[in-house]
């Protein structure tokens, strides 16, 4: 198993903001919510520190599924409180800054990658192509390091649990946590970083990430929504798989709520009509579709049009099936239909009230953001 701590305690107060940094909104979504997107699809545990008074916030944010707790008042001791709630089982641990919000699914693949060859800390580092010089107290220049062999640490970092859990465990404070795990004399293996996961401290770091996130200023976002109610004795299919002993839902095609909503989102953005426009019951040959032939087929005629996905986000509503535990699949499944697109999957309930919180069936929202070619 792989969990994921995600560091969003942070004030804001250098970004000059008057809410916590993690909640500033970038593009379409929070920071915090692009943290969760990058880390979704390789981790069985997500675990936010947030910062004190947001907590509701954030959990809102983020989905259900996810655990929200409170951060500490250094970024060490915000990481040793989510390692405290780590769960049995955990091989894994990968430790992401909200602040570099656009860090991509890719990097920590990549990350998780070095740890799965053998490799017991693993960070994303960029090249030093700038001069350093160190300067005395005085401002005079002390001496010029030779920057090759210098690296500019990003996140996300990977470590095996019983690693960072040593490192952390004698409560020592760092600037990033490899830097504990060298005082213990561990290897440190560093990768390729990526220009994209710059971290975000101040607005002009904002406006360099907007490039990154554009490719293009020809936006177009969009949302989409689905519901089904159950129906014994039909296969539930959800988020592009099959959950077994699961009632199915009614529908022209397989009922998967999560794919429909995304097609939705897709069309609303590319002004292409709507899921029932374009495979409803007037379409045969979309009886009993699978929703991840929907989401090829949208695919298909958003970039007919001209469009391709920035990222797509899907939050499932209901009381079943636990998403949890599968989200990494489902991610990548979605993701896979879509031609690799960035997918973000939350889940959430709604404390017993309708469709949804009695049992009666399930529903999906989801948002995209396409741009031109």
């Amino acid at each position: 198993m792989i969990a994921a701590i995600i560091a969003a305690a942070g004030s804001g107060e250098r970004f000059g903001a008057s809410i916590p940094k993690a909640l500033i909104q970038l593009g379409d979504r929070t920071l915090i919510e692009h943290a969760v997107s990058a880390v979704s699809s390789v981790a069985d545990q997500i675990i936010v520190t947030a910062p004190s008074g947001y907590e509701k916030e954030i959990q809102t944010l983020v989905g259900d599924g996810i655990t929200v707790v409170t951060g500490g008042a250094t970024r060490s001791e915000s990481v040793r409180i989510g390692l405290s709630k780590i769960s049995a089982g955990v091989e894994y641990v990968l430790i992401h800054d909200a602040a570099r919000a656009l860090a991509s699914p890719d990097l920590a693949k990549r990350v998780v990658a070095s740890l799965k060859s053998g490799d017991v800390a693993v960070i994303p580092g960029l090249a030093q192509t700038d001069t350093v010089k160190i300067v005395g107290a005085s401002g005079i220049v002390t001496s010029t390091p030779d920057r090759a062999a210098m690296r500019r640490v990003q996140t996300p970092q990977g470590f095996t649990y019983e690693v960072i859990k040593q490192a952390h465990s004698k409560s020592g404070e760092a600037t990033d946590d490899a830097a504990l795990v060298e005082s213990l004399g561990k290897p440190v293996r560093v990768i390729d970083g990526e220009e994209r996961a710059i971290k975000i401290t101040t607005p002009a770091d904002m406006a360099t990430a907007l490039q990154f996130l554009g490719k293009s200023t020809n936006f177009k976002t969009g949302v989409g929504v689905d519901a089904h109610h159950f129906a014994a004795g039909r296969e539930l299919w959800l988020a592009g798989l099959l959950w077994p002993d699961q009632d199915g839902v009614e529908g022209h095609s397989d009922g998967d709520v999560a794919a429909h909503a995304i097609c939705d989102a897709l069309f609303a953005a590319s002004g292409l009509g709507d899921l029932g426009s374009n495979f409803g019951t007037d379409k045969p040959e979309y009886k009993g579709a699978s929703g991840t032939t929907l989401l090829k087929e949208t695919l298909a005629l958003i970039e007919k049009s001209g469009y391709e996905i920035s990222h797509v986000s899907v939050q499932v509503i209901g009381n079943r099936p636990k998403i949890g535990s599968r989200r990494a699949e489902a991610i990548a499944t979605l993701s896979a239909a879509l031609g690799g697109a960035d997918v973000a999957l939350l889940a959430t309930t709604t404390d017993g009230m309708g469709l949804t919180g009695e049992g009666k069936g399930i529903a999906a929202i989801a948002s995209a953001l396409i741009y031109s070619k």
